[in-house]
């Protein structure tokens, strides 16, 4: 007699029912994100996205970028807490496409998980669509592969890829840096996305759990997993807002992601030029100075790895300064100068520039100073009133 068989991909730890059912779930937060410009529907084998408006640019480049949120999920995954992991991958991806003075148009994702958990992948998708909601993208597709046996029950990874667009005459950039110009830092909500092998490895030789209060954070009875899932803050729109309120006042932008703020500078300067950054403009927010004080390190050996509160940097004119700054405290980002470019020789004294870093062959920089009320021994600082209200946001 024959046994009635159940499904072999079931048993393989694949469950495509729980698939569609995360697919039901996230609909209505994918649709919110949808304009007349997206063709079609949820679920289809590709997005479609009407490309008509392209039609009145003279020359329209098309940008694109890729990216993750690294081992940030680690956390999300500790605590079960995933509403925010996506706001944080479209950080990490749309404000790329942002640098080159790029809208961005469209945007797809990527989970690979160990077990599809319906409520979970919404709760991830959700997130993302709330920052393309935020940013002016359409999420028009994406794909969630179970892979049992390769990645456990609980754990997962995300990554997403974005198009935007930029008239070839707008696009920002090292080209139009000059010096004299000023460089701006616009405070960034906390870690972001990048150094979170670092802080893991701190929490953990702590001996802290994810549950546990962070009092050492100042996050007012947070968790420390609540407190390292702090958003990642989105410039996007508020950046194309200043480049329509500055007409050609911004010059280059700066994404503060991996490598820190020198590398990352460095990177949209033309050869020729360098940039001392004036440490003692801002202090880093607490979550730095937690996180360096509990790992016994000087904060200066962390630049390299976090943003130490400024998430982005933007280069302008000197003549537009004060207007690029008003206009960004107006969008509720706080923004400081912290550098003006040059074209003299390198000085031999100071301390070593950052050049080169991913592979760009640009201009040079290096922090200079003293954090504004750090303590220069132990990597112990005082958090100063102004650095602690932009931790805090």
């Amino acid at each position: 007699m024959a046994t009635v068989s159940q499904n072999p991909y079931s048993e393989a730890g694949v469950d495509t029912a729980a698939g569609d059912l995360a697919v039901e779930l996230m609909k209505s937060a994918v649709r919110r994100t949808h304009g007349p410009e997206v063709i079609g529907g949820v679920g289809g084998f590709a997005g479609l996205f009407d490309a008509s408006a392209l039609l009145g640019y003279q020359h329209p480049l098309l940008a694109t970028s890729t990216d993750g949120v690294g081992t940030k999920v680690a956390i999300a995954q500790a605590i079960d807490k995933h509403d925010t992991i996506g706001i944080d991958l479209v950080g990490m991806v749309i404000d790329d496409i942002v640098v080159v003075g790029a809208k961005p148009l469209f945007m797809t994702d990527y989970i690979a998980c160990g077990k599809v958990v319906p409520q979970r992948i919404a709760d991830i998708v959700a997130g993302i669509a709330r920052g393309c909601s935020e940013t002016g993208t359409a999420l028009v597709g994406g794909e969630t592969a179970e892979h049992p046996g390769l990645l456990g029950p609980n754990d997962y990874d995300v990554a997403g890829a974005a198009t935007g667009v930029v008239e070839a005459s707008n696009i920002l950039g090292a080209d139009r840096v000059r010096a004299g110009d000023v460089v701006l830092a616009l405070a960034s909500s906390g870690l972001h996305s990048n150094g979170y092998s670092l802080v893991r490895h701190i929490v953990s030789g702590a001996g802290f759990a994810y549950t546990d209060h962070a009092a050492d954070l100042g996050t007012n009875g947070a968790s420390w997993g609540e407190s390292l899932l702090e958003p990642t803050r989105l410039y996007t729109s508020p950046l194309l807002r200043l480049i329509d309120g500055i007409d050609g006042g911004l010059h280059a932008l700066s994404h503060v992601t991996g490598g820190g703020i020198a590398a990352n500078l460095a990177r949209v300067l033309p050869l020729g030029t360098w940039v001392d950054v004036d440490r003692s403009t801002w202090a880093p927010p607490p979550v730095f100075q937690g996180l360096a004080e509990i790992g016994k390190l000087d904060i200066t050996a962390t630049e390299g790895t976090w943003n130490l509160g400024i998430g982005f940097l933007a280069i302008v004119s000197a003549e537009t300064a004060t207007a690029a700054t008003a206009a960004l405290e107006a969008e509720g980002i706080a923004t400081w100068q912290v550098g003006t470019v040059h074209d003299t020789a390198l000085p031999t004294d100071g301390g070593a520039f950052e050049q080169g870093a991913k592979g760009v062959d640009g201009g040079a920089v290096r922090l200079v100073g003293a954090y504004k009320n750090s303590a220069a021994q132990g990597g112990t600082t005082q958090i100063s009133d102004r650095a602690a209200a932009d931790g805090a946001k």
